[in-house]
């Protein structure tokens, strides 16, 4: 069996600046919401992708003033 290391071999939106915001409930590093988080290695490639396509307007909504 082979070691891989998870965390380098799933592609993921963290900037190790890991700090939720409590209004939005979402991440200030990533943009990711905690139960997203909290199931990113168990998801899907696909389910990945989608959040992460999500994130760049996720994040210009909270630095705009409106709700994600």
């Amino acid at each position: 069996m082979s070691n891989i290391d998870i965390r380098t071999s799933i592609e993921t939106p963290c900037v190790n600046v890991c700090d939720i915001d409590r209004p939005s409930g979402l991440c200030r590093g990533c943009g990711r919401s905690v139960p997203e988080i909290a199931r990113w290695s168990k998801m899907t490639s696909l389910e990945r992708r989608q959040i992460m396509n999500e994130l760049p307007a996720r994040k210009a909504a909270r630095l705009g003033g409106g709700s994600p």
